[in-house]
């Protein structure tokens, strides 16, 4: 099980902006699951060295995340995509109470599959 969710997302936004070496200890601690003492003994290095490496790259990422905002602007998306869904949902409820249009009933169908596309991570 992941140690921590936030980080990962982190990770997955701003990986890239890491050194190898930074991305791949961050990787195998929150991604792999293993031990400082693990990833030290398969990277042959102190689990210090690993230690320090990890917490220099987790306050990089915390620090991209504070200034660029990327996770924060992309969970709002997904929040506000959901709650579209929802809306559409709504309206077609009461589209079918109040007398069925057609139209009505295949807009809103077409919006709650057009949010679940977007809120989709693997569509690209």
């Amino acid at each position: 099980m992941a140690k921590n969710l936030d980080m990962i997302m982190l990770l997955d936004f701003y990986g890239d902006m890491l050194t190898a070496k930074q991305r791949d200890f961050i990787d195998f601690y929150y991604n792999d699951d293993l031990s400082l003492a693990e990833i030290a003994e398969n990277v042959g290095i102190t689990r210090q060295g690993v230690r320090d490496a990890i917490k220099r790259a987790e306050g990089q990422l915390t620090e991209m995340e504070e200034r660029l905002g990327f996770v924060a602007r992309f969970e709002s998306i997904k929040a506000g995509l959901a709650d579209i869904s929802s809306k559409a949902a709504e309206i077609n409820e009461e589209n079918l109470k109040c007398g069925l249009s057609r139209k009505i009933n295949d807009l809103t169908v077409a919006i709650q599959s057009l949010c679940a596309d977007l809120a989709d991570p693997e569509m690209e």
